[in-house]
């Protein structure tokens, strides 16, 4: 499980950011920091991606009781015009932002998963496999996660062809096969080359 020794380094109050949705061809790009309070962290706490969707909706949940949270999220449209990478820096600026208004005050110190930071004016540190080793930085990639694929689920409402319900807006075969035959709705990446190369307009 994540630890708290790169938290216990630096000046508090720390967040830990993380994001959720570079890879998928459908959907935003969406980035969450978190602040841990003192006591009463819940238990389970891990990265995302080892969580089943049950216990994420959970610790959601509780993270949204008792921490302190920004989320940032950039669309599809604005995917296309900056690219995966910035949409993603941009994200991760959003979610700090919204955090230090939260607070109050800028955090002392930000941890990010991945081995980049933004371009911003906060004191932050990048930590390669971070929601492996931060529990900020886990509790964050809860948050990105879980608000992330609740926007998808939500999507799938309106486009149930792509099965987003289940992948998320992910490249998996029924969702390739569905873009093949309806072509791309207004929630998929243009830039990116499935979409890109569907025969059908949008």
């Amino acid at each position: 499980m994540p630890g708290l020794l790169h938290e216990k380094r630096c000046l508090p109050p720390v967040a830990g950011v993380d994001e959720a949705g570079r890879g998928p061809l459908a959907g935003p790009v969406v980035a969450a920091a978190v602040v841990l309070p003192a006591k009463g962290v819940p238990r389970g706490i891990d990265d995302s991606k080892k969580l089943p969707a049950g216990e994420r909706a959970r610790l959601y949940a509780r993270l949204r009781d008792c921490a302190i949270v920004g989320v940032g999220i950039v669309e599809p449209a604005e995917i296309d015009t900056l690219n995966i990478y910035w949409a993603t820096m941009k994200a991760m600026t959003l979610a700090v932002d919204e955090l230090a208004r939260a607070l109050g005050d800028v955090p002392g110190h930000v941890l990010v998963d991945g081995n980049r930071l933004p371009r911003w004016g906060y004191a932050a540190t990048a930590i390669v496999g971070g929601d492996a080793q931060s529990r900020s930085i886990a509790a964050a990639s809860i948050v990105a996660k879980h608000t992330r694929d609740q926007i998808m689920i939500a999507a799938a409402e309106s486009h149930p062809q792509y099965g987003w319900h289940s992948n998320k807006g992910y490249g998996c075969p029924a969702h390739l096969r569905a873009l093949r035959e309806h072509g791309p709705s207004p929630l998929h990446r243009r830039s990116f080359a499935p979409v890109a190369q569907s025969v059908l307009p949008f």
